[in-house]
């Protein structure tokens, strides 16, 4: 799927963005991966310091579709890593946006996929499987539902209630 440059968007888009239809992320994310904009529908998982469901979500066709992950911000481990950014890579997935960090810095990087996080950490999360998919979830300020659609360039990152075209 084509790629929307994000300032372009706001621009273009001056109505959904007063009525909070197209929202954009407080800039508190890196950019990793090949992927250096990306765009799709939202899968979103709620998890804390446990990455069981994430392997779980991206062992499944993605589509085009974005993975956002509310990791709560925490920075004591990993949620994604070189591993499971291949695996995104391999099952289709566009991109992984984590309220989180990441690990494998130079294999996601090598990873035909766009990845946002808030850091890197060496250590690998816990596995016990604790966590929910498709919930709500609120990130950098803003509430994003499953099903929304996300965009992603340099500039940062949009939330939209529905896909949108320029």
């Amino acid at each position: 799927m084509a790629s929307i440059a994000t300032a372009e968007a706001c621009d273009s888009n001056t109505v959904l963005l007063a009525s909070g239809d197209l929202r954009a992320l407080q800039p508190i994310f890196k950019i990793y991966g090949q992927s250096r904009s990306f765009a799709g529908p939202i899968v979103t998982l709620k998890v804390f310091e446990d990455n069981v469901l994430v392997r779980e979500i991206l062992e499944t066709r993605g589509e085009g579709r974005v993975l956002v992950i509310d990791g709560g911000g925490s920075m004591r481990c990993a949620l994604v890593g070189g591993n499971l950014g291949q695996l995104a890579q391999n099952m289709g997935w566009a991109g992984i946006v984590v309220n989180g960090c990441i690990r494998d810095v130079d294999e996601i990087n090598g990873c035909d996929i766009g990845v946002r996080a808030l850091a890197s950490h060496p250590t690998k999360s816990n596995k016990k499987g604790i966590g929910e998919k498709h919930v709500p979830v609120n990130i950098a300020g803003t509430l994003i539902h499953d099903g929304e659609w996300l965009y992603a360039d340099s500039d940062g990152i949009l939330i939209s209630k529905s896909e949108l075209s320029i």
